[in-house]
């Protein structure tokens, strides 16, 4: 079994940068390690997703973070990063990443296919 967790978090202004690492416990086959997505959640919204990759390592970002967001894998794969560049206050959530928990073709963006989760981490970016 997958065991996600995120770190990174904090306080930021606009403008600055953050770097948030997911790491993975438990099973560490690239199977179950893949497929990997970072969401956001803010408070009154929805969750949503940001940028993710696929078993064969095609990245997908959302319109919202594009241009400023970076996924990346670490060593071994068993560890992700999301590089997050000039923020905004709307930038201010709490972040997670998700695995599918399998292979797949294709990044998907919808929080409803993802179902191992991290506990989260907090970024808040002041005006």
């Amino acid at each position: 079994q997958v065991q996600l967790q995120e770190s990174g978090g904090g306080s930021v202004q606009t403008g600055g940068s953050r770097r948030l690492t997911c790491s993975v416990s438990g099973s560490t086959s690239i199977f179950n390690w893949s497929c990997m997505t970072w969401f956001r959640q803010a408070p009154g919204k929805e969750r949503e997703g940001l940028a993710g990759f696929d078993t064969n390592g095609n990245v997908k970002y959302a319109e919202s973070v594009k241009g400023r967001f970076t996924i990346s894998k670490g060593h071994g794969d068993i560890t992700a990063y999301l590089d997050m560049d000039r923020l905004k206050p709307e930038d201010t959530a709490i972040y997670y990443c998700a695995s599918m928990g399998s292979v797949c073709s294709g990044v998907r963006l919808s929080p409803h296919e993802y179902p191992a989760w991290g506990q989260g981490t907090q970024v808040t970016v002041s005006p």
